[in-house]
């Protein structure tokens, strides 16, 4: 991923966790990721594997492609 297209997937990563009413700890744990890796996915300075990206998506009770849409 680019560095703009990581920062746009991280903001929409937090927006819809912010929505969802978790922490980023909370999202964190329920991901089964350490808080400061979710930190840097919604920074947008991680580049989240497609593991990763499934895991977020299922964590949000979303799919992976509404994981992308703005």
């Amino acid at each position: 991923m680019s560095t703009i297209l990581r920062k746009q997937f991280g903001e929409r990563v937090k927006e819809l966790r912010l929505a969802s009413g978790m922490s980023q700890e909370a999202f964190a744990d329920r991901c089964g990721f350490a808080r400061s890796y979710m930190s840097r996915v919604e920074r947008g300075g991680a580049n989240p594997s497609l593991d990763a990206i499934e895991i977020l998506a299922k964590a949000l009770g979303i799919t992976v492609a509404q994981l992308f849409q703005t």
